[in-house]
């Protein structure tokens, strides 16, 4: 466990030497004030549009992050040659997979944290209020939403370029986020092979936007029944370990060769 946590807190420092979580943190907090000044229909100061710009927003920024940090772990190591040095060491490529995504997942949680938080104050300065409990259990399933998008991410890149497995983490959660939720609509006009590649599209991709509470937040719908809150929790746990274990199957005999992640 120790020799993950080293690997874990590389991650940190090199994301916090490239900057990357400031420079998101100024998009939002920019993006937050240029939305507020277009005040479209008169809304502009409502909280609830407040409110929902800003977790849309910061959603497309944590997703961009995400994806992006899990997937340039792995092949930075290989196009620097630092990975002939790293795997030198006493660790096993499985605790260097396992390091790189909890480093990654860890980062990406927090600035999530942050980013929700942001969101709150700006809502808060203009007289509108979050129900707390709701958007904390957002945050929680957020978060484990987040943990299989950047397991999918490390498992993409143990085989692919970063700008290809980045390409396919968005192909892959675009679909699910946009395509999925109108699956069983479609299905009711979709008859014989279309209905067929729908169902195994339906069943075989990853349901991703069951982790996304922002219309609960933003309506104040109120929390979810706890037993939906444990499986929901639980499907992102299997998600998480299955992209794991074939991360682990694809990079465990890798040979690598100088010069082919250039």
């Amino acid at each position: 466990m120790s020799r993950i946590l080293v690997i874990t807190n590389t991650v940190w420092r090199e994301l916090l030497r490239r900057k990357d979580v400031y420079v998101l943190l100024i998009m939002l907090a920019a993006l937050l004030y240029a939305l507020l000044s277009v005040n479209i229909f008169g809304l502009g100061t409502t909280p609830r549009y407040i409110m929902d710009l800003g977790l849309l927003m910061a959603w497309l920024f944590i997703l961009i992050m995400t994806v992006n940090v899990s997937c340039r772990q792995l092949p930075d190591e290989e196009r620097k040659g630092t990975i002939y040095p790293l795997l030198a060491k006493p660790i096993t490529r499985g605790e260097l997979l396992l390091g790189k995504w909890m480093g990654s997942w860890s980062v990406v949680s927090c600035a999530t944290a942050v980013f929700y938080l942001l969101v709150a104050v700006v809502v808060k300065a203009y007289g509108g209020s979050f129900e707390w409990h709701i958007l904390a259990q957002g945050w929680v399933v957020h978060v484990a939403g987040l943990a299989a998008i950047a397991a999918m991410g490390t498992a993409f890149s143990t085989r692919l370029t970063y700008g290809a497995a980045a390409s396919m983490s968005y192909v892959a959660v675009g679909s699910s986020l946009l395509m999925l939720p109108r699956v069983p609509e479609m299905l009711v006009a979709a008859g014989g092979a279309r209905a067929t590649s729908l169902l195994a599209m339906y069943y075989l991709l990853p349901h991703f936007e069951l982790f996304d509470m922002r219309l609960r937040i933003v309506h104040e719908r109120g929390t979810i029944p706890w037993i939906s809150f444990i499986i929901v929790l639980a499907y992102g746990i299997v998600l998480t370990t299955l992209f794991l274990f074939v991360s682990w199957l694809a990079y465990r005999r890798k040979r690598f060769e100088r010069g082919a992640m250039l």
